[in-house]
């Protein structure tokens, strides 16, 4: 039971309350649980990467018991001041609300009718399937002996990517493998939740990561369907079948969704490519209220670097499909601010390349 607390605490509590932080920028209809989770491991994650890289470079004996206590500071010190800051939020509202005019609206409420329901109804169903699938018949592969092992290491030895996974033995520094530190995030989250990082990767991870995944999808269902929420829950059963009949090779991102949920590369394609297009639906609305953009770039500067936690490839995928997306704003749009702003956000990208050439 204090295994299952702790890691609701560590997987749900702590991000939600990290999310708050960016969160405060947004107006009150957009503050809901959904958005403020996915931007909370956004900035954790970004957190974690941050303070993850330079230990494994540079500090030599028991790195990952320096990461496991600042990092542990870090994110409760985050949550806290985002619980902090939305009670203040709350408060100057509530003080806002008192002496202002109640304003009527005369928008339509959506209320789904019973098709709606059952459409929400056989969504569940498959992802429920899925979930039971993924933690009672655990896929295991090759990159299990790398990835799970490395986790395994750095939660009983206290070091990261000192030895060699297939023997044990001490091993110069994989840069291909060093710079991307998710293992070391699941090694974390079994420390913390006191359990094997074998379960933890093969058992906890997809019952966070899937419905992570899935709650992309839905907010990005609530822009394209804006106009016709009816559409929503029909979206989504497509992208939840695409996913459960996606294994037509080895290499799709279907059946890393579902088969090796818990590796970098498989939350780069699931989660940290569906996410770009999220925020440049967000930040590009022309329906968004001033002063909202603060949180929607925040969240994509912390996206690059969650994508170099994830997979070294994905920094470079992460800055080509920006670079596209800039190029397409900016005829579009005719605003030559977007490629500029976007390009911005490619600072951590750029310096990630860079210490990987330089350690290379």
């Amino acid at each position: 039971m204090i295994q299952i607390m702790a890691s609701v605490f560590w997987l749900l509590a702590i991000p939600f309350g990290i999310g708050l932080i960016p969160v405060h920028f947004l107006s009150e209809r957009k503050k809901n649980p959904g958005i403020t989770l996915l931007a909370g491991y956004l900035l954790m994650w970004a957190v974690f990467e941050v303070i993850t890289v330079p230990a494994v470079l540079w500090i030599k004996y028991d790195n990952f018991q320096f990461v496991l206590r600042i990092f542990t500071a870090a994110a409760m010190l985050f949550a806290a001041a985002g619980i902090v800051v939305r009670y203040l939020g709350i408060a100057r509202e509530r003080s806002r609300n008192m002496y202002a005019k109640p304003l009527i609206s005369y928008e339509k409420e959506y209320r789904p009718g019973i098709e709606a329901k059952t459409e929400w109804a056989l969504f569940f169903i498959i992802v429920g399937f899925s979930l039971y699938m993924a933690v009672t018949r655990a896929s295991f592969d090759g990159d299990d002996a790398y990835y799970v092992v490395q986790s395994l290491m750095a939660q009983q030895n206290g070091s990261m990517y000192k030895n060699l996974p297939y023997t044990g033995r001490s091993a110069s520094l994989d840069v291909r493998h060093a710079l991307a530190v998710f293992p070391m995030w699941i090694a974390f989250v079994a420390v913390q939740a006191d359990l094997h990082a074998t379960i933890v990767s093969h058992v906890v991870m997809p019952l966070i990561l899937m419905p992570l995944t899935y709650l992309v999808f839905y907010e990005i269902a609530k822009i394209l369907f804006a106009e016709k929420k009816e559409n929503i829950p029909v979206f989504m059963i497509v992208m939840a079948l695409f996913q459960l009949f996606g294994n037509v090779s080895i290499y799709t991102n279907e059946t890393f969704f579902l088969t090796r949920t818990w590796q970098g590369k498989s939350v780069a394609g699931s989660f940290v490519i569906p996410m770009v297009f999220l925020l440049l639906l967000w930040i590009f609305d022309e329906k968004r209220k001033k002063g909202q953009d603060a949180c929607f770039w925040i969240m994509l500067v912390c996206l690059h670097l969650t994508a170099g936690m994830c997979s070294s490839i994905s920094v470079f995928l992460l800055v080509i499909l920006l670079a596209v997306s800039a190029f397409c704003l900016m005829i579009v749009k005719r605003d030559i601010k977007a490629p500029l702003m976007l390009g911005a956000t490619c600072i951590p990208s750029a310096l990630y390349v860079l210490l990987y050439l330089l350690i290379k």
